[in-house]
């Protein structure tokens, strides 16, 4: 798939440019352009890639904070700017375009949404969302501001991947190092999905093209991505069990949204040295899936890697009814309502009025 990338805030800035560099690594060619944009002009300055600060007259380049609303407000603003800046980000070739956000702060939870509306706007071919859901002790108004940037981002977007930050982190990192980490977990899952059906060494007996993951994405309003490897045989025919074995810890151990198994529709990609990948296995693999996820929309394929390991990485589409999400966004509620509590109670506190004491 040849995909644009757009990175919004601090996160997804951060991410874009993870995303940016394991294709390169790989040698995938999927990524076409990247843009990183911020309202806070020391977020732009680390990144090795374009960039585009917004907001200037409001903020002076400083960031909205944890204010999502001023953050909407600011894209709101300058959007038609930053879709000008979109030029050699996004050709003719491009596929598909992804707006990268965490969304529990203020500059992408806020204007990765508005972001994506004038995206779809302009242009005809699919607009993603890849959002990154904050952790359970991010804070209030982190889960607050993460609700609704989803609630807005599922509307308007062709679909909403999602990374919940918990899914991924490591015990004993410093912050730093734990968010590092998750990153190039994302950029490496992501990388394969979007490098399926690019011209890579070697030829799969179904390769998987990036038709079949825009179609998988097509059958629900919010997406997850799992992954797991293992060792593999020279042989393909002693690969069954590694295949159909990993495929179940891709799904059952190692999705972007833990708990997630029910979905509309799904994508098993079996990737390693065509040699080693068995046709059975991969075939036991999505049909495995299909009983899963109950769907009958589960597709499957290879995807030519040269790796002495077998990777599984399956995609699942239309996920809005795991157990995982309406935790979340009961978490997110519960937040907001004491948000708007507090805000009201200092809102009332600043009043011109004296208070009695």
């Amino acid at each position: 798939m040849k995909a644009a990338l757009i990175g919004v805030g601090q996160a997804g800035g951060k991410v874009t440019e993870a995303l940016l560099a394991e294709d390169r690594r790989a040698g995938y060619g999927a990524v076409r352009g990247a843009l990183a944009v911020n309202t806070a002009k020391a977020d732009l300055e680390p990144l090795d890639i374009d960039t585009i600060l917004v907001g200037q007259e409001r903020v002076k380049g400083h960031g909205v904070g944890a204010d999502n609303e001023l953050g909407a407000e600011v894209m709101q603003s300058d959007v038609r700017e930053v879709v000008g800046a979109l030029d050699g980000v996004i050709d003719a070739q491009t596929e598909a375009i992804f707006v990268v956000a965490g969304l529990g702060g203020g500059t992408g939870s806020g204007g990765a949404p508005v972001l994506v509306k004038e995206l779809q706007r302009v242009h005809e071919i699919p607009v993603y969302a890849l959002g990154i859901l904050p952790g359970r002790d991010e804070g209030g108004i982190y889960q607050a501001n993460a609700g609704r940037s989803l609630k807005t981002l599922v509307r308007e977007a062709d679909s909403t991947l999602l990374v919940d930050n918990d899914a991924w982190r490591e015990t004993g990192r410093s912050v730093t190092e734990a968010f590092d980490a998750i990153n190039e977990r994302i950029a490496r899952r992501v990388g394969i999905l979007l490098a399926a059906g690019e011209n890579v060494e070697g030829v799969g007996e179904s390769v998987v093209d990036s038709s079949e993951v825009i179609n998988t994405l097509k059958s629900g309003n919010m997406s997850a991505v799992g992954f797991a490897s293992a060792d593999a045989a020279p042989d393909a025919g002693e690969n069954v069990n590694v295949v159909t074995s990993t495929a179940r810890k891709s799904l059952l151990t190692g999705m972007s949204v833990p708990e997630t198994t029910e979905a509309g529709a799904a994508l098993v990609v079996v990737a390693g040295e065509a040699d080693r990948v068995s046709r059975k296995g991969v075939e036991k693999a999505r049909s495995w899936v299909e009983e899963e996820t109950r769907s009958m929309q589960v597709r499957g394929g290879d995807f030519p890697l040269d790796s002495d390991k077998i990777a599984v990485l399956v995609l699942l589409s239309g996920i809005s009814r795991s157990e995982r999400i309406e935790q979340f966004m009961e978490r997110a509620k519960e937040a907001s309502e004491t948000v708007e509590q507090e805000q009201v109670t200092e809102d009332f506190q600043n009043d011109e009025l004296d208070d009695l004491l």
